[in-house]
């Protein structure tokens, strides 16, 4: 049974199939804030298939002592979602990378060389919600330096940037790629965030859009966000990265 209704009912909204792929979720369960059961895992995955998905490449969380994931602890779980989606003939693929919050630990486990990456050596990284890591230019370039191309999940969601809007052109100056979360167009976040992120999309600074998904709430928020205007300029614009995955 569909979990909204019909879907693609009205000529109005946008087709989020058009992406292929999304590269930022929380769907192994019982790993962070996302999916909490096989079940959870199995109904969000389910519901972005509705939504038009082919591929997915979920990104647990990895921050500190909070959620302590490596591959040792994705990849078992990664396993048993993909053999449930077998055995209930749902056909879509699944991968998994992670969401690296840059914080005191970070730099260790690059070094470590062990990070879990997506696509073309991409690895998805967070900051603060309060303020950006007194030395994320240092973070950047050695990213880089390790053969990594930084991907900044959600910036629109950073209110510490929002007053120097030049914060975000300066990093893709600098070769970070940008993340815009698809529900931030929907104002679930805020009507600041709202704003920001459809100025990213206006002046072009947007690499990849992800549904940073964690639970059915933002599946039905996804359905809500296919109507925004600005949603379907940036799947019309051809320079998203996520069909490249």
């Amino acid at each position: 049974m569909s979990l909204f209704g019909n879907l693609f009912s009205g000529s109005k909204a946008s087709n989020l199939g058009i992406l292929g792929t999304d590269m930022h979720s929380h769907f192994l369960y019982g790993l962070d804030d996302g999916a909490k059961t096989i079940e959870d895992s199995i109904t969000l995955i389910s519901g972005m298939k509705e939504l038009g998905y082919r591929k997915l490449i979920t990104t647990p969380h990895i921050m500190g002592d909070y959620y302590q994931n490596s591959p040792e602890t994705i990849l078992p779980v990664l396993n048993a979602v993909r053999q449930e989606l077998k055995a209930r003939a749902i056909d879509i693929e699944l991968e998994a990378a992670a969401e690296y919050y840059l914080d005191s630990e970070f730099m260790a486990k690059l070094q470590a060389g062990t990070l879990m990456t997506f696509g073309n050596n991409y690895l998805l990284v967070e900051v603060s919600y309060l303020n950006a890591p007194d030395n994320l230019a240092e973070m950047i370039f050695n990213i880089q330096l390790a053969g990594l191309t930084p991907v900044l999940a959600h910036p629109e969601r950073y209110p510490f940037w929002y007053g120097t809007f030049d914060k975000y052109h300066d990093l893709r100056d600098k070769g970070v790629l940008l993340q815009l979360n698809i529900n931030s167009l929907t104002g679930h976040y805020s009507p600041a965030t709202k704003k920001i992120a459809e100025r990213m999309i206006k002046e072009n600074l947007i690499d990849f859009i992800g549904s940073d998904c964690h639970h059915t709430g933002h599946l039905n928020l996804l359905d809500k966000a296919r109507k925004e205007r600005s949603l379907a300029k940036l799947l019309d614009s051809g320079k998203l990265l996520n069909q490249t995955l």
